[in-house]
Formats: C-alpha cells, sequence, structure tokens
C-alpha cells in the first residue's frame, strides 16, 4: 500500500504592502487534523484525499496545512522561520513515504527568502529523498522559479481566473501523482519565459484574450502523452528576482513535444499581451462619471487596495473623492481601521462618534479623515464566505454611516472578491447608487452583471494596476510594461527528474 504525504502552504504577499505578515496570520492544522478541516471545505487538498480515498489502497500521510487567512505583506523572517521549521519538520516525522501531493500558491515572500516554495521543495528533496515523486499544484497568480521545477516532477496549475477551480486542480494534481507513484510515466517539464506583467479584464479566462491560451493548455494536459500545462502570469505585485509570466507544459518522456506546446501557447499569449492591461479612470472623473448616472447601482473598482491581492484594505482614497465632490448618491464601502472600530464598540450602537477613517496601516498612501459616524451594528467578523463557503474572519467589525456613505469597517483584512462581508454585516450592494469593490475581478454575478456601470478606478495602493507606480527595485527587466520596447525571444527550457 503506497503511502502519500500531503503537505500545504500557501500565501499570496505584496511587496509593496507596508504592514508585514506574521505567523499568526495563517490557519494551521497539523497530522490528522489537516484530514478533518480539508474534507470539509472545497479546496485542491479535499479534492486530492477524495482521489487518493477513491484509489483504495493508499495510506495517506497528512503533515502541516498552512493557508494566509488573507493576503498581506511580506512575510517577517522569524514569522517564515517558524512555518519552515514546523512545515519542514513535519516532514521529517514522516517516516518513509512513497509519493507525495505538495498544495503550494507561488507568491509568498519573506524578509530573508524571494522564493520560500523554492526553499520548500528543495529541503523537503533533503528530507524524502530524491526518487519519490512530487507533485505540486499552484495558483496561476504564483512564481515559477527555477528551484522549485528543480525539485518536483510536476506542477499543476489553475486554470480560471476568477478562480473556481481549486476541486479541479486538487483532482488533477492528485491523479497525477498516482500515475507517476504506480510507474511507467516519465514526466518533462517545458518552462517558457514571458517578460510581461499582465493584469485586467484579458485575463479573465472566460471572456479574455487569455483563454485561448488556457485552452490550450487544457488540450495539451488531455492529449497523449499530455500530464499538464499551463499559463502563469504571476502576482505582479510579488517583487521578486523571477517575477514574469510563464507558460509551462509536462509531457510523458517527449521532450520535443513538450517543448512545441509550451512555445506556441507562449508566442500566443505574446501575441496578446499589449492588451493585458487594465483601462484606469482617475478619482475625480469616476466620480464625475458616477455622479451623472441616475438609475442602477455604480460599481467602482478599487484594485489598488485589493486585500485578496495583498493589500492593506485601508484605503480612503474613494470615500475621499466623493466628499470632496459632495456626491449625492448612498455609498457603500469596505475599509480596515482598528481603531474607529474600537471607538464603535465603546460607544455602542446608535452612538456618534468622532474619529478618523482611513489610512490606519498604510498612512504613507491615504491620509486619515476625520468624520462623524453614526454606529449602525456590531459583529465579531465571523461569517462564511458566499463564493465557496469558506470561514473568514474580520475581527471585530462595524457599520458606520457618514452622512450618506455606509462603511463596514473591519479590524483585519478579508478576502473582497465577492459580496460576503457586505451581506454578513446586513448590507446589500443593490441597495446603494455607488459600491467600491477592493477587488480586481469577481465572478459576474457578484456585480458585473447587474450594476448600472463599472469604473476600474485609477487609485493608490499597495496593488494598484498601474503597475510604474509601485516601484519594482528587484525583479527581471526589461518587463513589459515597467519598460518600453521589450522584445520576446522564446525559449523553451527543460526540466526532468529521471
Amino acid at each position: 500500500m503506497p503511502r502519500i504525504l500531503v503537505a500545504e502552504c500557501k500565501q499570496e504577499v505584496s511587496t509593496f504592502n507596508p504592514v508585514p505578515s506574521q505567523y499568526e496570520d495563517f490557519r494551521i492544522v497539523r497530522g490528522p487534523a489537516m484530514l478533518k478541516h480539508h474534507r470539509g471545505v472545497s479546496e485542491e487538498v479535499g479534492a486530492a484525499l477524495r482521489v487518493f480515498d477513491q484509489a483504495g489502497s493508499v495510506e495517506i500521510v497528512p503533515t502541516f496545512g498552512a493557508s494566509s487567512i488573507t493576503s498581506g505583506g511580506v512575510l517577517t523572517k522569524e514569522s517564515f522561520a517558524r512555518l519552515s521549521d514546523e512545515f519542514l519538520g513535519s516532514l521529517s516525522d514522516a517516516g518513509p513515504v512513497d509519493g507525495a501531493y505538495f498544495c503550494l500558491h507561488g507568491a509568498m515572500q519573506a524578509e530573508n527568502e524571494n522564493d520560500p516554495e523554492g526553499y520548500f521543495l528543495q529541503e523537503a528533496r533533503r528530507i524524502l529523498g530524491e526518487s519519490i515523486p512530487l507533485v505540486v499544484s499552484l495558483d496561476l497568480h504564483g512564481i515559477l522559479t527555477d528551484r522549485m521545477l528543480q525539485h518536483s516532477d510536476a506542477v499543476v496549475v489553475y486554470h480560471t481566473y476568477p478562480h473556481v477551480d481549486f476541486v479541479d486542480t486538487g483532482v488533477r494534481a492528485a491523479t497525477l501523482l498516482m500515475k507517476l507513484v504506480a510507474g511507467g510515466v516519465r514526466p518533462v517539464t517545458a518552462r517558457v519565459k514571458i517578460p510581461v506583467l499582465a493584469r485586467g479584464d484579458e485575463m479573465i479566462t472566460e471572456s479574455g484574450a487569455i483563454g485561448e491560451c488556457i485552452r490550450l493548455a487544457q488540450q495539451v494536459e488531455v492529449s497523449e502523452g499530455g500530464l499538464a500545462a499551463a499559463v502563469m502570469w504571476g502576482n505582479p505585485f510579488t517583487d521578486v528576482p523571477e517575477l514574469r509570466s510563464n507558460v509551462v507544459v509536462v509531457m510523458d518522456g517527449d521532450e520535443a513535444a513538450a517543448k512545441d506546446h509550451a512555445l506556441n501557447i507562449a508566442n500566443r499569449f505574446w501575441r496578446h499581451h499589449e492588451k493585458m492591461q487594465v483601462p484606469l479612470t482617475s478619482l475625480e472623473e469616476s466620480v464625475r462619471l458616477a455622479s451623472r448616472v441616475t438609475s442602477g447601482t455604480v460599481v467602482m473598482i478599487d484594485a489598488a487596495d485589493a486585500t485578496s491581492s495583498g493589500a492593506s484594505g485601508d484605503s480612503n482614497a474613494i470615500l475621499s473623492e466623493l466628499i470632496r465632490q459632495d456626491y449625492q448618491g448612498r455609498s457603500l464601502s469596505p475599509i480596515i481601521d482598528p481603531e474607529a472600530v474600537r471607538r464603535a464598540f465603546e460607544a455602542g450602537v446608535g452612538a456618534t462618534i468622532r474619529t478618523t477613517i482611513g489610512g490606519a496601516l498604510d498612512p504613507d498612501r491615504f491620509r486619515p479623515i476625520d468624520v462623524e459616524a453614526t454606529v449602525r451594528s456590531l459583529s465579531d467578523g465571523k461569517f462564511r464566505s458566499e463564493s465557496f463557503g469558506w470561514p473568514w474572519n474580520s475581527g471585530n467589525t462595524a457599520v458606520l454611516e457618514v452622512g450618506r456613505h455606509t462603511l463596514v469597517a473591519g479590524t483585519r483584512p478579508v478576502h473582497l472578491f465577492d459580496r460576503s462581508w457586505f451581506y454578513a454585516n446586513g448590507q446589500n450592494p443593490k441597495h446603494f447608487d455607488l459600491v467600491v469593490v477592493k477587488s480586481p475581478h469577481c465572478e459576474p454575478q457578484m456585480f458585473a452583471d447587474w450594476c448600472a456601470m463599472l469604473i476600474n478606478v485609477d487609485a493608490p495602493g499597495s496593488t494598484s494596476a498601474n503597475l510604474q507606480s509601485l516601484g519594482h527595485t528587484i525583479c527581471a527587466r526589461p518587463i513589459f510594461p515597467l519598460d518600453d520596447g521589450v522584445e520576446f525571444q522564446p525559449v523553451a527550457d527543460i526540466f526532468r527528474r529521471n
């Protein structure tokens, strides 16, 4: 009976968020508790466990599972040391195994390590041995490094954005691992580096130009000899040396086919790369446009403060402009401001408080504004996401009314790629004239399908789609769109372990 080790460590960071991530920002499960946790949520590990369970003749060896509660800033070196010690220690305690599945993200960064996932895989090989099959699942926003490819047999990557294929990815990864454990499969990986940082609607797999590339990758996966194929366009906000876009193709022993497929997909990607940016509207013009809408709800996308991409969540930029222009409609905004929430809890529901709003975490970008606010409701911040039912926790949370503006104010960042934080605090976005959405893309039914107007706002923030504004210092250059005249010389690098 083969023993299959399962391990997890997932986080996405923005290098430009000044608030460092800590060990305490992770949900940690160890040993058998991993099985109980993941069999109750729809993510990659749970899906992989179902594949192993259905095989019937597999001993699952759960080790260590860590997933950041939300994305954030760079992980402190002390927290990374603790996280890596526990992760690698659990591998050492597992004993001999016949295969390993690692569920990673790919866009981690620590103060003292720009490639945490590569480090985990390198050390895992030292502990588990060079010969056992090791398959890794990754987010397509991950950074794919040489070290990651050198120490894994295959990588399996999300195909969808917005991400709706967590379960499918886990199934694909576990199914591939079972093939490798059974023997007779010889994975060979071709990787093509593409000097592009991509954002915008063209990256939506259902409707954007990237869909052509993703469909090609999916066709490769199901072709004869195809094991895995994907496009990864990384996280433009994680400033690390190997930040870029990548195409990766894994074939069964056929190096020439792996190269051909990877080069074909990469050339298709490059054909569309100039479109892969977000047309942004200035703050001032955005509010003017919203003021002209007399029916329905205007959605303002503030992707610069997207907590799911690693931002701090405390931007008041749109709120400040709404107040400055004396916007006459009713607005709804999410914001992280622990001090404002503390004052609201002290005063109680129905009270009026004087407080500042915004700039609580990133004051260099966002100047706190003085407001008089009515406390409409208070909660402990515990709720489940609308999209996947995952448990989330924004800490103590208050709904504050500042004139015509309603704020859902939390103590700690949470993902905002659906409406669940609004709903959990009694606010229906459809009942407002304007809603601020701090996520670059939500599934269409969340906002886009029903809003009267959707505006991508050029606001400041550590996850701004205005990439030139961020200040990258260590990623490889030249790269589009940070530099002019970027050329693409496609080369397929080959990785194999046997």
